[in-house]
């Protein structure tokens, strides 16, 4: 059993700004979703999740540029390779590559989001908060 599960944990995920709060908990429980759901809706939750997570990343993206943010370059190559990962994972899954598609929002999702958000998010969360101060 993975330490990382796709449930929202206040203490561990709760950045403080709530625009991005919101998001993080809707991604959450977009992976939820999917790894509860049935092989027929698996597909269509996933482009959700793929475009949900476009969305939440250009919002960021534009948040960082806004605040001259100096942690832009790793933090956007981050969004760039995870949602390239994700594209990927929707063409295989379209070819019929479903256990390896749903292994992944198992197991690689939930891990990679509370990495990214400890490490990535909440330094982004303190430039923020300075920037308001």
């Amino acid at each position: 059993m993975s330490k990382h599960q796709a449930r929202w944990d206040e203490t561990r995920h709760t950045l403080g700004m709530d625009e991005m709060d919101t998001t993080h908990r809707e991604f959450i429980d977009q992976v939820a979703a999917l790894i509860a759901s049935g092989n027929a809706e698996f597909p269509a939750l996933f482009q959700a999740l793929v475009n949900h997570t476009r969305e939440h990343f250009t919002a960021e993206g534009k948040l960082m540029r806004e605040t001259k943010y100096r942690g832009l370059p790793e933090h956007e190559a981050e969004h760039h390779r995870v949602l390239g990962e994700l594209q990927q994972l929707n063409r295989s899954l379209k070819r019929g590559h479903l256990p390896l598609v749903r292994a992944y929002v198992k197991e690689g999702l939930p891990e990679w989001f509370d990495t990214h958000l400890a490490m990535m998010d909440s330094a982004l969360v303190l430039h923020l908060k300075k920037q308001q101060a």
